[in-house]
């Protein structure tokens, strides 16, 4: 019999926020890092490593070579060496912790990608496909209404390339989940094969992968996810997983269902546990909404309007060579910060302005409990601040992960297009409980 409970889980994100949200998903006690000398599998089994490659806006090849060094520091840990044999290939040993008939001690791998295909996502599954027998491969998200049929990214019905999800993006919008992984060689998997069950699905991931294709699946629904990751499992040691955080929650089920098997009392970071935040309810709460996205702009007014500090900060001072001062701020307080972006942003300025506003945070009197939205902003906030590690707590909604520094200051990190026009007040309440509304 398997032993889920004993399962390591590898996974790569190509941002923070995405690593964020997939170490919360995998529902396994995990580690964040964000630094490959930081990557490594301790030999304890039943837990996750998620490391940003902090990669969105590299080119092609850089992208590709984080992937690489990444899996090779994995490769170069105690564990993976003392479980590797002689006969192993560069993946054969990612689904042992799952189907093992060997010891324990080699690593699941996953590949978190952007639902919306964003960043040099065919470079860096490429990359990862190396050495692997098959490469399944899942976007879809349904949580937030990004389906994939035939072989096509839906935003709410919309095909993505006829959408605005990409209106901040320099590249063009691909027009299929194929397009946007070339040059790896794929073979679109319809819903109907999907819905076959994981034992058919399985076999078809076998034919493509004797083809020297990898499956790329279309998916509608959570089922769907499930059944592709039950149908991955069944596949064998060379088998690795690319998807979003949807294909992150299904593996995070099946793993957290075999913990329970195996009678584990700690099912990982699956909701926020507030009371855990008691104790430091008195610092100041900074929100820094760094994101360009339209309900960004909501999501902030709705905390102002429940007694939030709000600071909006021109991009051209923030992109400035003096910067931002920002004020202090009071004890049990909270702020948010925005850019404010009534007059534009200048094209290309946009990365100078988001480390503007990470060394403008940086510089803040105190250890302020920080609240980050965007990939870009968050890591660029914590790379100043020094902070290398987190260790998820919980989700407070879907995609806004509750984290903890090792010097135990709350960080949550959120996808900038994530959340409902509550997502902030949701947040403020979750990390300050004990206090009646928001205070200024």
């Amino acid at each position: 019999m398997c032993r889920g409970d004993d399962t390591a889980v590898v996974a790569l994100a190509d941002d923070l926020s995405g690593a964020a949200e997939a170490a919360a998903l995998l529902r396994l006690p995990a580690r964040l890092v964000l630094h490959t000398d930081d990557l490594g599998v301790s030999g304890a089994g039943g837990e996750a490593v998620v490391m940003d490659l902090d990669s969105r806006y590299l080119d092609d090849e850089a992208a590709a070579d984080a992937v690489r060094a990444a899996v090779r520091a994995v490769r170069r840990s105690p564990a993976a060496v003392g479980a590797r044999t002689d006969t192993d290939t560069a993946g054969s040993r990612a689904f042992r912790a799952v189907n093992s008939r060997e010891s324990y001690g080699s690593p699941l791998w996953f590949k978190k990608c952007d639902s919306l295909l964003r960043g040099p996502v065919g470079a860096e599954a490429a990359a990862f496909a190396e050495g692997a027998e098959v490469l399944v491969i899942a976007t879809a998200l349904p949580a937030a209404r990004r389906v994939v049929r035939g072989g096509v990214v839906l935003v709410d019905g919309v095909p993505l390339h006829e959408c605005a999800a990409w209106r901040a993006e320099e590249r063009v919008a691909p027009r299929s989940v194929a397009g946007a992984l070339a040059p790896l060689p794929t073979a679109d998997v319809p819903l109907e094969s999907v819905r076959q069950g994981p034992i058919a699905l399985a076999g078809r991931f076998r034919e493509l992968a004797a083809r020297g294709r990898h499956p790329v699946c279309d998916a509608e629904t959570d089922t769907d996810l499930t059944v592709i990751a039950a149908a991955a499992a069944l596949l064998g040691p060379g088998a690795r997983l690319l998807g979003s955080g949807g294909l992150a929650a299904a593996l995070g089920r099946r793993l957290a269902a075999r913990r329970a098997h195996g009678s584990s009392t700690d099912a990982g970071p699956t909701a926020a546990r507030p009371r855990a935040t008691e104790p430091f309810a008195t610092r100041p709460l900074l929100v820094v909404a760094g994101s360009a996205e339209p309900v960004v702009g909501e999501q902030v007014a709705r905390l102002v309007a429940a007694g939030a500090r709000h600071l909006p900060l021109a991009p051209g001072e923030l992109a400035g060579p003096e910067g931002v001062v920002l004020p202090e701020l009071a004890t049990g307080t909270v702020t948010v910060l925005s850019v404010d972006g009534s007059d534009g942003v200048r094209p290309g300025a946009a990365r100078a302005v988001v480390a503007g506003l990470a060394r403008a945070v940086s510089a803040v009197p105190g250890r302020p409990d920080l609240v980050l939205t965007g990939g870009e902003t968050a890591r660029r906030v914590l790379d100043s601040l020094g902070i290398t590690t987190l260790r998820p707590v919980g989700e407070i909604h879907h995609g806004a992960v509750h984290c903890r520094t090792d010097d135990g200051r709350s960080v949550v990190t959120r996808p900038g297009s994530f959340g409902g026009p509550d997502s902030f007040v949701r947040i403020a309440a979750a990390l300050r409980p004990s206090q009646q509304g928001v205070t200024q």
